[in-house]
């Protein structure tokens, strides 16, 4: 694959000024590094570039129990050693926000050259480095707004980059070296409102939704058009910002319109407070809050005020997923708490592209993203996983509700 579309001038002036480099230190310890990178990678080792919130909003909600899910997956692949081959993650922090993820995406695709290059012993090494791959591959950022806007620096310098957990719709569509293993909204959200619809039987809804999230936007979009397709009536739309914490004045009026149910689509930060103040604002507990993506901190969070509440999501610890169980028993083991959702699919995306590499013939990019793009049935935690013609994940959906503080399948 041609260099990362760096220019000639770029490469030449890059090159020379680690000449002098070198020249001038007596050990390549010496030079500047960009990142906190670790030292030279043996040849088997495949660098795996990582964006993930270790800082900021996100960190304590997601970024933590991603980056969980995927060094467990990162044990058990590089213990297995399929065709001889490690992964090893360089890790960029995104500091949850959009500007820190494309940042960090720059950051993992061009500061690996000098990384790389500083490692090496002599110039003519340094220089066959310039002229292969760098990274070529990068898992994350987490949320929808971050992916949308870091998707296409990797498709522009040609690497390969997964989310383990953004669903807006059309965000793989943006290239071909990218790709998703979270189910998209167009899956969860029709087949969850079929399922609820037919169940509960509403007629009547409220929505609510973070209207500077990309993720939010697009959920709330895809409730109200698929609650058309079943003839139920949406009384009231209410907005709030990522960062809220007061949502009472929405939640009042979307009470005093007594719908029948009541869809939330936010970030992980805001879905406690919206059902703790929900119910403070008197929505009866006879009214169901449906929430994308709500995990056992979210429940544990609201307390009695997240019971009845219904998520649509791709994984649940109780299924009978191949290596479900024992998934969730490692984790609980090395970690002290249950995995969540975020966790679940990090686990998920790591394997897929583990399988990947391991089938890919070379581990360029090109050959690793011909690899996942032949992903089939394969076997994972959230069942059978396959990815469509855009590379967004293809598997069965799984719709949640809270009984007695727990996250139980909803039948």
């Amino acid at each position: 694959m041609k260099v990362r579309r760096f220019t000639i001038f770029r490469l030449l002036s890059l090159f020379v000024a680690l000449i002098v480099g070198f020249c001038a230190c007596d050990q390549t310890g010496q030079l500047f590094l960009p990142g906190t990178f670790e030292t030279e990678a043996p040849a088997n080792e495949i660098p795996v570039g990582v964006v993930l919130s270790v800082t900021g909003r996100f960190a304590a909600s997601s970024g933590v129990s991603i980056g969980h899910g995927l060094d467990l997956a990162l044990e058990e692949i590089n213990r297995s050693q399929r065709n001889g081959r490690q992964i090893r993650f360089i890790i960029a922090d995104d500091e949850s926000t959009v500007a820190g993820a494309v940042e960090a995406y720059n950051k993992l695709i061009q500061d690996w050259f000098i990384y790389e290059i500083t490692s090496l012993v002599t110039e003519v090494e340094a220089y066959n480095k310039l002229i292969q791959d760098g990274i070529p591959v990068i898992l994350g950022p987490a949320t929808s707004s971050q992916t949308e806007a870091a998707f296409p620096v990797a498709q522009e310098h040609g690497v390969v980059a997964m989310s383990p957990t953004s669903t807006a719709r059309g965000l793989s569509a943006l290239g071909d070296y990218l790709f998703r293993a979270a189910l998209t909204t167009d899956v969860v959200i029709p087949s969850g409102i079929e399922t609820t619809h037919a169940k509960l039987g509403y007629q009547t809804a409220a929505t609510m939704y973070d209207d500077t999230d990309v993720f939010s936007t697009d959920s709330d979009l895809a409730v109200r058009e698929t609650l058309a397709t079943k003839g139920v009536e949406v009384l009231i739309t209410e907005t709030f910002r990522g960062g809220d914490t007061d949502f009472t004045a929405q939640l009042t009026r979307i009470n005093e319109m007594n719908p029948d149910v009541i869809f939330v689509s936010a970030q992980a930060p805001e879905k406690p407070g919206i059902l703790t103040q929900g119910r403070q604002v008197g929505i009866p507990v006879s009214v169901p809050f449906i929430v994308r993506t709500l995990t056992t901190a979210n429940v544990q969070a609201a307390g009695t005020a997240a019971e009845g509440a219904i998520t649509f999501v791709g994984w649940a610890s109780t299924a009978n997923t191949p290596g479900n169980q024992v998934f969730v028993q490692n984790y609980t083991e090395k970690y002290g708490e249950a995995p969540d959702n975020y966790a679940a699919r990090a686990y998920v995306a790591l394997s897929v592209l583990a399988e990947a590499i391991a089938n890919a013939p070379s581990i360029n990019s090109t050959a690793i993203r011909d690899a996942l793009a032949n992903i089939t049935d394969f076997d994972t935690v959230a069942g059978k996983f396959s990815f469509n013609t855009v590379g967004d994940a293809v598997y069965e959906p799984k719709i949640l509700i809270v009984k007695d503080g727990e996250l139980q399948i909803f039948e």
